[in-house]
This record gives structure tokens, sequence and C-alpha cells, in this order.
């Protein structure tokens, strides 16, 4: 009989770590290389002053209050089970599994594993991560409009990243559409399975681990989709203000997640930027994230970089540096999380399974 793979052991490869960086720097490598005359013009171009030194702080900032956002909201949806240590453990080994795997991938099926392991039951488990994931959509689909009505339809998209073929353009707008249909349709989904259906979902989960080669854990899946329905009984039961503390972390998460650009923008850049300016850089960020969502390689490796300079260059002066804030942005809000893992995920196995087997084994005087 086949044995599951610990989604754990896969994280501990080395390659995990040094993939996505190769195909990172090589990308960014290329573009350095291939436009070095006109960053080096526009790097000479640049005046450092303290308000470039504050800009810049506050955007580190901004990345602290995205993963506090991220600790905050984790502790909400397990009613506080999981302390500050646990929180930051779980987030951090979450972003390192996003990172490590291909965006579509994701790291969810990872962070349903180290929230169980937190003695978390896993329908729980499976749940917290399913409304983590309705929180953000939500978030999406709700900010969409909103900056719609702000910044317009007309310039949302970049002209040069849209090409014709046959007569039909195709580009940043069509995927943004299919992006955002797709994103209605899961949290469409994951509301009908927690809130309206469970008992209908644990069919379905029951039914797929009846195919011939999942029977296996068919045991496993009726107990998933039990602990399944008995959470949906117990969020249901939640108060509003439950919800609103969960939302209200999201939005925190979120919005410092998009102002990193921002402001690193506004430490390097030459131009006058408006307000509409910066809603219409947080709007393009949006559909930047769909994109980035179908990216073939680990979070987003060589494609972020590429993108932030499609998307973002005509709101920075000169456009030489389009490239060179797209690396500053991606180090100071991706490459930390492959380093953290790294060092966070031996200790945090230690605490977990080593912990646990120390209490398990612990002699009947020693407990007394």
């Amino acid at each position: 009989m086949a044995k599951r793979v610990n989604p754990i052991r896969q994280l501990l490869s080395p390659s995990k770590v040094f993939i996505p960086i190769g195909i990172g720097l090589a990308i960014v490598a290329y573009f350095l290389i291939r436009d070095y005359n006109a960053q080096k013009e526009a790097l000479s171009m640049i005046q450092w002053s303290w308000k470039s030194t504050m800009w810049f702080g506050v955007a580190l900032i901004m990345v602290a209050l995205r993963d506090i956002g991220y600790m905050i909201r984790i502790r909400i949806l397990t009613d506080n089970h999981l302390n500050w240590r646990q929180a930051f453990d779980v987030i951090m080994l979450w972003e390192f599994a996003s990172s490590v795997t291909p965006s579509i991938v994701g790291g969810s099926s990872v962070a349903i594993f180290i929230v169980n392991r937190e003695n978390i039951p896993l329908g729980k488990s499976t749940a917290v991560v399913m409304i983590t994931a309705f929180l953000d959509e939500l978030f999406y689909v709700l900010m969409v409009p909103v900056l719609l009505l702000i910044v317009g339809w007309k310039e949302l998209f970049p002209v040069a990243l849209q090409k014709d073929f046959f007569g039909i353009t195709l580009g940043a707008r069509e995927i943004f559409i299919a992006g955002y249909v797709f994103i209605l349709i899961l949290i469409t989904l994951i509301w009908l399975g927690i809130f309206r259906f469970p008992s209908a979902a644990k069919r379905l989960i029951v039914a797929v681990f009846n195919l011939p080669y999942l029977k296996k854990w068919r045991r496993g899946a009726v107990d998933t989709g039990n602990d399944l329905i008995t959470t949906s009984v117990e969020l249901k039961s939640k108060p509003f203000s439950f919800w609103v503390k969960a939302f209200v972390a999201t939005f925190l998460s979120w919005t410092a997640r998009f102002w990193v650009v921002n402001f690193l923008i506004l430490s390097f850049t030459l131009a006058d930027l408006s307000l509409l300016d910066h809603f219409m850089i947080y709007a393009r960020q949006l559909v930047m994230w769909v994109i980035l969502l179908i990216s073939p390689t680990p979070g987003g490796s060589g494609v972020a970089e590429v993108a932030f300079s499609g998307f973002l260059q005509e709101f920075i002066a000169p456009t030489g540096l389009a490239i060179s804030i797209g690396v500053i942005w991606r180090i100071i809000s991706y490459y930390p999380y492959l380093v953290l893992g790294a060092i966070i995920l031996p200790r945090w196995i230690q605490r977990v399974y080593l912990g646990r087997k120390l209490i398990k084994f612990k002699s009947p005087e020693d407990q007394g």
C-alpha cells in the first residue's frame, strides 16, 4: 500500500528554496543586463534624502503589518487556541509553503497540515484554511469594484501588455476578467460548503475518496467530513463581531501588502504622484495579483518582477528604475519568507513532534 507523502518532508528539500531563488535571479539578471545602461543612468539621478529613508521605512512597516494581520486572523479563527508563538510559526511556514510552490497550487494543503499539528482537529483545520481563503477572496471581490469606481476601467490595463491574435485582443484585461469570475465562483462554493450545505460537502468529499486510487483514505475523508459539519455548526453560531474582527484583520493584511509598493515607489521615484495615481497603483496590483495566481513558477518567481515593470513603470521616473524597484520589492516582501521558513521549519518540527513524544513517554513519576 502506498504511503501518503508528508508535506513537511517535501518542504525540507533544499531544492524547494534554491529553485525559486534561481528562477527569480536568472530572470532578473537577464533584464538587469539587457537594460543596464538605462538603469545605470536612472540610478545616477536618484538623490537619497531623509524622506526617501522615511518612506522606505514605512514600506518595511507595511511588510510587518501584513504578517501581524495574518497572525491576528489565525488566532481569531482558532478561538485563540494558538498563542502568538504558534501563530507566528504557522503564518511563516504557510508563507514559506506558498513561496516554494507554483502560485496556481498555493500552500493551502500544507497549511491544513501545519494547523492540524498545532492540536487543531483536522476538520476544523480544513475549515480555518477554507475560511481564510474565503476572507482573502472576499476582500478582493469587494475592493475591485470600489477601486474601479475611483480610477475607472479605461486606464486600468497597460496597453503594452495586450497582444492581438487573429483580430482578438488578449492580455491583462482578459486574464483579469477570467480570474475575477473564478474567484467569485470559489467564494460561492466555500460559502455553500461551510455555511449552507456542509452535509452535501461531506458527501462530495466521501464520494471523491470512493474512487479506486483514493479508497485507502476514505476513513480519513469521512472523519474530515464529520469535523467539517461540526465546525460549520460552530461557525454559524459565531457572533457578528467575530466575522467583523476576522475581516478587519484580513483588510489590514492585504492593504499593507499592496501599500508596500506605493511606499517603495515614493522612496525612489522622482515623479510627482497624485492621490489618484496611488489609487491606480493599488488597482493595478489587484490585476497583477490575478496574473500571478496562474504563474507556473514557485511563488511567481521571475514573473512578479517582470509584471511589476509592465504594470507600474509609468508611475516611476525615470522609467529605467522600474526593474530595480521591482527587485527591491521582492527582496523585502518575498525572499525573507524563504529564509525564515528554512530557519523556522526544523525548529517547528522539533517543537511539534519531539515535544509531543516527550509528553507521550513521560513516566508516571515525572507526571506526578
